[in-house]
């Protein structure tokens, strides 16, 4: 008999586990409340999280201080997913969650957002009062951003909004560096020196872009060498990653402070930020200015890379998923798992409900929501897990969630450094008949 579950573990402080609690959870666990759903897409933020039917209804849960859930303030948490209705008569495909704010496309490809828009982030035009313009605050209502762009991908940072129309070309809005360097935008402009764009990922403060033709360029907030330019200084316009002349990229992720990338081999190329272990490099905890290879996955091939604020997993083309960085909050998907360079299988069992996660049994989607491939009865095949993943960064906490969904849809990876990480991953689960 074939299961679908949504899954979440990690911090739960504000309900983001949708769980009906506000308890960390170490271990895998089951949103019951979405059981009867056909969920088709998972997004986790810091602090809320929302789920994607295949109907296009969006259900959210967790923290609404700010209007990050699409509706007006009913209590400060909210332990269980709800439906947004301002949204239901549009067919939601993808969502972002950033620091405080949210972005959703629909099938025809019209973006929305909502939550907080003190920097912008959510192209809302200021409004005038008195002799200034002035930024609205909180959007608690979903409402239509970039209108005169037809979208493909929403990607959220820290303060700003990163978007890929059908055309291969990518805007931007909201405020792009850390709060207080540049003066924010709320007009969505066109992000210069990039075209033929086949997937976008967002970091806090920077953004990396895969061309169709497979290259990596980069742009943005530069600390800890995330962009890949073999220093530490700040792109305004994007530049070609360093390290990866001669090879064909098929994934990218963005961490709080720190990338990753990955080829149709199964090779993984991390950079940036490497406190706490999360670029996979062992003993060695030190930033890193350009892309080196991750060579602690053994024998495995690895098909998805997914970066955090503080740590990072991969998934192989075996079914197996490891993690490594950052343990407490317990984002790192065990029990008395400890902050690590080296990566670790992370174990996945559902109770009663599940034998467990049986290699050989699961399917994996690409991260625009196609499957590699795809039965003509909509089983799960017995073949491996595949799947690819995107990385949209938020930033609010110091904690975070994760949830996963067993199902068609897309892989997001979102979190940043101040907050731990969200893990999303979609399959199909074989388990015992009942």
């Amino acid at each position: 008999m074939q299961s679908e579950a949504v899954l979440a573990w990690g911090a739960g402080e504000d309900g983001q586990l949708g769980l009906g609690d506000v308890c960390d959870k170490a271990g895998v666990c089951e949103i019951e409340a979405l059981e009867d759903e056909q969920v088709t897409c998972v997004v986790a933020g810091s602090r809320n999280s929302l789920a994607i039917c295949n109907d296009g209804r969006l259900f959210t849960w967790g923290w609404n201080q700010r209007g990050t859930l699409g509706h007006p303030q009913e209590s400060k948490t909210e332990c269980s997913p709800s439906q947004v209705e301002a949204l239901a008569h549009v067919k939601i495909v993808q969502a972002a969650i950033g620091g405080w704010h949210c972005l959703a496309v629909d099938t025809d490809g019209r973006a929305y957002a909502w939550g907080g828009n003190e920097y912008g982030q959510c192209a809302e035009e200021p409004e005038q009062k008195g002799d200034s313009k002035v930024l609205r605050r909180d959007i608690v209502i979903p409402q239509r951003c970039a209108p005169h762009l037809r979208v493909r991908q929403v990607a959220a940072g820290g303060t700003h909004s990163v978007v890929l129309t059908y055309d291969g070309l990518v805007w931007t809005w909201g405020q792009p560096w850390p709060p207080g360097d540049i003066k924010q935008i709320s007009t969505p402009v066109r992000v210069q020196g990039l075209e033929n764009v086949r997937l976008i990922a967002v970091g806090a403060f920077h953004n990396l872009a895969l061309l169709q033709r497979g290259e990596v360029w980069a742009w943005g907030n530069n600390e800890y060498g995330q962009l890949g330019t073999g220093d530490t200084q700040p792109r305004a316009l994007p530049v070609p990653v360093k390290g990866l002349d001669g090879l064909i990229m098929e994934d990218i992720a963005a961490g709080g402070w720190h990338s990753m990338a990955l080829t149709p081999e199964g090779e993984v190329y991390a950079w940036g930020r490497g406190e706490h272990g999360r670029l996979g490099f062992g003993d060695d905890k030190s930033s890193k200015m350009v892309p080196q290879k991750v060579s602690l996955f053994a024998e495995e091939t690895i098909v998805q890379v997914s970066c955090g604020g503080t740590h990072s997993v991969a998934l192989s083309a075996a079914g197996r998923m490891y993690s490594f960085g950052r343990a407490d909050h317990g984002r790192l998907g065990f029990d008395r798992a400890v902050t690590t360079g080296h990566p670790v299988e992370v174990p996945v069992t559902l109770g009663r409900k599940s034998s467990g996660l049986s290699n050989g049994q699961s399917q994996y989607y690409e991260g625009n929501g196609k499957k590699r491939s795809d039965p003509s009865d909509g089983s799960c095949p017995d073949v491996h897990w595949k799947a690819q993943c995107k990385s949209i960064c938020a930033c609010n906490s110091a904690s975070g969630a994760n949830v996963c969904s067993y199902k068609e849809g897309l892989l997001i990876a979102e979190d940043f450094e101040c907050m731990a990480q969200s893990i999303f991953c979609k399959l199909c689960l074989t388990r015992p008949n009942e």
